[in-house]
């Protein structure tokens, strides 16, 4: 992970003060503290009408070749159920209409220390599910039967997901 060495609002280097009992960076020319907060990022459980659920294979890193939830991170404007809708559509091909929260999780990012994940379910979609943007591959699996999930929160959502919607999973 990389670590904020610059201002991002003057350049100039940043240095570290103790503020509100933990130590922050802080820009000494702009007077500010600088808070580190976690990234928000969506993600979506698509299920047919089988009871399968919609999995992306990844093309790029982190984890790339890897399955996963169709999701990504949120843009500036836009609110997680907004973000998710846009990254099954860009991933997936497909249009979906939200019908729950399956939950909220914070998790370790790669990129940056923490990411907070919505996930959201998705059982009435249209378009032709093919794969866009970043996916290299999509497939329906039962949930008995996933392939090795690739983020800890992804496996997690679908945990809640099948405990909730009577279809268990047991991910290793």
């Amino acid at each position: 992970m990389q670590e904020k060495r610059f201002c991002p609002y003057c350049g100039v280097r940043l240095s570290e003060k103790m503020a509100e009992g933990r130590m922050r960076k802080w820009c000494s020319s702009c007077d500010i503290t600088l808070y580190e907060n976690p990234v928000p990022a969506t993600c979506t459980i698509v299920v047919d009408d089988q009871s399968r659920i919609l999995l992306v294979k990844r093309k790029v890193a982190p984890q790339k070749g890897k399955w996963c939830l169709p999701g990504g991170f949120m843009e500036n404007g836009e609110s997680p159920e907004q973000s998710a809708q846009r990254e099954l559509s860009e991933e997936t091909g497909l249009s979906g209409k939200i019908e729950s929260l399956i939950g909220l999780i914070t998790t370790p990012g790669t990129i940056y220390d923490s990411i907070l994940m919505s996930c959201f379910l998705i059982r009435s979609y249209t378009g032709c599910a093919m794969a866009g943007d970043d996916a290299e591959e999509l497939r329906w699996f039962p949930i008995n039967k996933l392939p090795d999930i690739a983020f800890s929160s992804h496996k997690n959502f679908i945990k809640i997901y099948g405990a909730a919607y009577g279809h268990p999973y047991a991910p290793d």
